[in-house]
C-alpha cells in the first residue's frame, strides 16, 4: 500500500498565460438555442430565468449580464427573441451582454426590481409583461432560480419555486399554480444541467481564473510570518479586481470556519486555512503555522502519519478513479471508506462541481450512479475536519476532458493544453498520483499539500 511522506521540492513554474478572449456572440447564441431546445422536450412556454448579485450563475451563463443592485428576469420564449427585464441602474449596463448589443435579445424596464424609494413611474407591473409575452393559462412555464427540490425534500416537488414570491405570485395568477414549475435542474443538475458541462472556451478563461487563486494562495504561504495579521497575509492576494467566487476565509485559532480576515494575529503552533476565489476557481489550503512537526502541540505531532498522509493517500485514489464513466459512489466510497467519519470529521461531498459560482452540483455522493462526463469541471473540495490535527486540503480545479475535448483544447488554447500536461507530469511524476488521462489540472500548485505553512517547499507526496 502507498504511503504519504513529506519532501522538500522546489515549486515549478507553470505558466501564467494571457487573459483569453471572453465568451463569444456565437457561443451565447447557441446557448439560446440550447435553452429552447430543452424547452420544447418538456412542453414549457416560457423560461423565467432569475438572477440577483448572490444567484447570478444562471443568468449570466445566458446572457452575460451579472446583476448589480438589483434583480434581473430574463423570460425565454420558443417563438421570439428573450426579453430580459431589468430595474433602473441595470438598464445602462446591458451592453455588457453581446447578445444585447447585437439585438438577440429584447429588453424592458420593470422598476420594482431597482432599490427602494427610486422612481416607479415608468414600468408596467410583472402579470402584464407576462401577459404581453403571450403566457396564459394555457402556458407550461419553467422557474430557474438556483435551487430544485425533490418530494423528499419539499412537498410541493417541482412546484416548490426558489424565486421571489412576488415573480413567482406573477405567473402563477396568470398560468396557474400547477403550471409554473422549478426548472433550474435544466441548468444545474450534474447529469444534464447545462452548466454541468464547461466548453473549450470555458476551460481557457476558468483555467486562468484558477491560475489567478493559485498564484494569490502561493504568495500567501510563501509570504506569512508568525506574528502577521490575517488583514496582513490577506494583502498576498493582490486582488486586481477579477470578480470574486466567494468571500476569502481566513480561520483559525479561535476563529471558525468561512470567517473572512478579522485583523486577529496569526501565530505559530496554530492550525490556519484560507481560500481565494474568483468566478470558476477557489484554491484552498489548510495546515499548521508551523516549520516542521516540532511547533505542533505534543498530541497533534503524529499529523502526517495519522492525518494528512492518509488523506494525501486517499485522495490519490480518488484520483485515479475519476475516470470518464465512473459512478459518482465509487468516488464517495473512495473517500468514505478509507477516511471515516469518527476521526476525519468528513460531512460534504467527496467533491463538487464548479462554473461561475462556486458550487454548482455534485453527482458524487452515496449511492450515485451519474457517471463522470467529459467537460465536467470538479472542485477537488474533500474537506477533512478534527479537533486535534485541524484539517488538511488540496482543494484546486480540475477538467475532465476526452480525446475530442482535449484536441479541440490543444487546437484552440495550446498554451492552456501545455500547462495542464506540465501539471499532469508534476503530479504523476513528482508527487506519485496515478493521474487519468482525462484530467486536465488547472491549478498552479495541483495536488499541493502543504503541511508546514511557514515552511512551503515540504509537500507531502507518495512513497
Amino acid at each position: 500500500m502507498n504511503k504519504a511522506t513529506v519532501r522538500e521540492i522546489e515549486w515549478p513554474e507553470f505558466g501564467i498565460g494571457e487573459k483569453p478572449a471572453a465568451i463569444s456572440l456565437d457561443e451565447f447564441r447557441d446557448r439560446i438555442v440550447m435553452m429552447q431546445d430543452a424547452m420544447a422536450d418538456r412542453d414549457y412556454s416560457h423560461l423565467l430565468i432569475y438572477g440577483d448579485r448572490e444567484h447570478f450563475a444562471n443568468l449570466t451563463w445566458a446572457t452575460n449580464i451579472d446583476p448589480r443592485f438589483e434583480e434581473i428576469l430574463l423570460i425565454v420564449r420558443r417563438d421570439e427573441k428573450p426579453l430580459i427585464v431589468v430595474g433602473n441602474e441595470c438598464e445602462g449596463y446591458l451592453d455588457h451582454s453581446p447578445l444585447y448589443r447585437n439585438g438577440d435579445i429584447r429588453s424592458e424596464l420593470y422598476q420594482p426590481f431597482s432599490l427602494l424609494d427610486q422612481g416607479r413611474d415608468k414600468s408596467r407591473t410583472l402579470s402584464a409583461i407576462f401577459k404581453s409575452e403571450k403566457m396564459n393559462e394555457n402556458s407550461i412555464v419553467g422557474a430557474v432560480g438556483w435551487k430544485y427540490f425533490s418530494e423528499n425534500e419539499e412537498p410541493l416537488g417541482k412546484q416548490a419555486l426558489d424565486i421571489p414570491s412576488f415573480i413567482a405570485d406573477a405567473a402563477r395568477s396568470v398560468a396557474g399554480f400547477e403550471n409554473v414549475e422549478n426548472a433550474s435542474d435544466l441548468f444545474m443538475h450534474p447529469a444534464y444541467g447545462f452548466r454541468s458541462v464547461v466548453s473549450v472556451d470555458e476551460i481557457a478563461i476558468f483555467e486562468h481564473t484558477n491560475i489567478k487563486a493559485s498564484e494569490a494562495a502561493k504568495r500567501i504561504l510563501f509570504g506569512m510570518r508568525d506574528g502577521m495579521t490575517d488583514h496582513e497575509i490577506a494583502k498576498f492576494i493582490e486582488w486586481d479586481g477579477e470578480p470574486l467566487g466567494c468571500h476569502p476565509t481566513f480561520s483559525g485559532g479561535d476563529l471558525p470556519g468561512l470567517c473572512g480576515p478579522q485583523g486577529r494575529t496569526v501565530r505559530k503552533g496554530e492550525v490556519f486555512s484560507f481560500n481565494v476565489c474568483f468566478w470558476g476557481s477557489n484554491t484552498c489550503r489548510a495546515g499548521w503555522v508551523a516549520e516542521d512537526v516540532n511547533d505542533l502541540p505534543s498530541n497533534a505531532q503524529d499529523y502526517i502519519d495519522n492525518f494528512a498522509g492518509p488523506y494525501f493517500v486517499a485522495m490519490a485514489d480518488w484520483f485515479s478513479k475519476m475516470k470518464i464513466g465512473t459512478k459518482g459512489s465509487v468516488l464517495h466510497d473512495a473517500i468514505y471508506d478509507t477516511l471515516p467519519f469518527e476521526k476525519y470529521g468528513i460531512f460534504l461531498n467527496a467533491g463538487h462541481l464548479i462554473h461561475l459560482d462556486e458550487w454548482v452540483s455534485s453527482p458524487i455522493y452515496k449511492g450515485s450512479d451519474i457517471p463522470i462526463r467529459s467537460g465536467m469541471m470538479f472542485q477537488v473540495d474533500v474537506i477533512p475536519s478534527s479537533k486535534i490535527y485541524g484539517s488538511t486540503r488540496m482543494e484546486d480545479g480540475i477538467v475532465i476532458a476526452d480525446e475530442d475535448l482535449r484536441n479541440q483544447l490543444k487546437s484552440k488554447h495550446p498554451d492552456c493544453y501545455e500547462r495542464c500536461q506540465k501539471r499532469r507530469d508534476f503530479m504523476i511524476n513528482t508527487l506519485g498520483i496515478d493521474l487519468p488521462e482525462e484530467i486536465l489540472p488547472l491549478s498552479n500548485m495541483p495536488a499541493f499539500v502543504t503541511p508546514w505553512f511557514l515552511n512551503p517547499n515540504k509537500l507531502i507526496t507518495l512513497k
